[in-house]
């Protein structure tokens, strides 16, 4: 009687298990495609979900409620802080209360630091990139919502006026990222007009590339700099060149 007992007992676990690894599966294979961002001051991803415990402290310290905390359906690491800049961008706080809030250090004052004081303008929390095939300002139709609405209007995203050929009598007002100073608040794609916003905040690693360090940008005084000690002459195998002009295929 006993054994029987213990029988079913393991029986119930192993289907009450079994529910359970199903709901985790279902849940995660149905996660949103959506790109979540991470707050200001967040370090980059792998040094983040290392020091960030989950504690939820920098969701409570934002007066917006833009930070939630991720769950299993939300794409990115279960308990830890992210925004959705379509529903709740960041609002660019000046104090900035999720960073001061956060015990660990995952969100670095240092990052969002200018002179040992806090600079929300210097948060890189992604980089808005324009899709110009559903942009209708690309389309020639006045629109400047994303541009008028932006924290740091002529900054971060500026206005390109150009002529339009084929009226021949209007122009195209271009809204314009300038990825160097754009926070990826979010703001411009909350506000974008078109049913899937045309302008969307990407995380910096995936949109921006990185050039060698031996290009010199020459109209930049004092960029020929950095490159003071480092052997800069060309190295040529003559050899190498000799063989393949003597090889037979020229």
């Amino acid at each position: 009687m006993q054994n029987r007992r213990e029988v079913l007992k393991f029986g119930l676990k192993a289907v009450a298990l079994a529910a359970a690894g199903s709901f985790v599966w279902t849940k995660a294979v149905k996660a949103d495609k959506l790109v979540l961002l991470r707050p200001p001051g967040a370090k980059n991803e792998s040094e983040f979900l290392a020091s960030c415990i989950r504690c939820g402290l920098c969701v409570e310290a934002c007066p917006f409620d833009t930070l939630k905390l991720a769950t299993l359906s939300s794409g990115v690491a279960n308990g830890t802080p992210h925004f959705t800049p379509r529903e709740t961008p960041c609002k660019l706080c000046e104090d900035i209360p999720c960073v001061v809030a956060c015990p660990t250090n995952a969100l670095d004052k240092i990052l969002v630091s200018t002179n040992g004081e806090l600079d929300i303008n210097k948060a890189r929390m992604g980089v808005a990139m324009i899709d110009t095939h559903s942009c209708i300002a690309y389309w020639g139709i006045r629109c400047d919502a994303c541009y008028r609405d932006c924290p740091l209007i002529d900054k971060a995203l500026k206005l390109e006026y150009r002529r339009n050929e084929r009226t021949a009598k209007h122009a195209f007002l271009l809204p314009v990222v300038d990825m160097d100073v754009c926070t990826g608040c979010g703001v411009c794609e909350r506000v974008c007009i078109t049913q899937n916003p045309a302008i969307k905040i990407m995380p910096r690693d995936i949109v921006m590339g990185s050039v060698d360090q031996n290009y010199v940008k020459g109209w930049v005084e004092g960029d020929e700099k950095r490159l003071e000690g480092v052997d800069t002459n060309i190295k040529l195998d003559i050899n190498k060149a000799k063989d393949y002009l003597n090889d037979g295929e020229l």
